[in-house]
């Protein structure tokens, strides 16, 4: 289980997240910023959608158009309300590390080759 309860520990669950979905960290303007990484097309595309929907549901709340509440909502029951057609539906996590476990040792018998 990963801990946010302090700065550690958030860097710590950053490093995990990195290393589990790719994540790059960078500098943009001036300012640091995550980014995801295109060379796996398929993370990409599928987390690329989910952060969409985030960042638009935060420009609303940042214009007004909803409440914290709403947006509180939204997180909390995340895919459920989003209305932003962004999303898909993903693997149970039973099948999410299965699937990984398979991917796993492909890459393996790849790196033996």
């Amino acid at each position: 289980m990963l801990e946010t309860d302090s700065y550690i520990g958030l860097m710590h669950t950053l490093f995990a997240l990195e290393e589990m979905y790719r994540l790059k960290i960078g500098e943009i303007d001036g300012e640091i910023c995550l980014r995801l990484d295109k060379s796996d097309y398929s993370t990409y595309t599928s987390i690329f959608d989910m952060f969409h929907a985030w960042q638009e549901q935060a420009a609303k709340l940042e214009q007004g158009e909803i409440t914290k509440e709403e947006n509180d909502q939204w997180r909390y029951k995340y895919p459920e309300l989003d209305t932003s057609g962004h999303w898909a539906k993903v693997p149970s996590q039973a099948v999410s590390d299965m699937l990984m476990e398979e991917l796993q040792k492909v890459e393996k018998e790849e790196k033996e080759k």
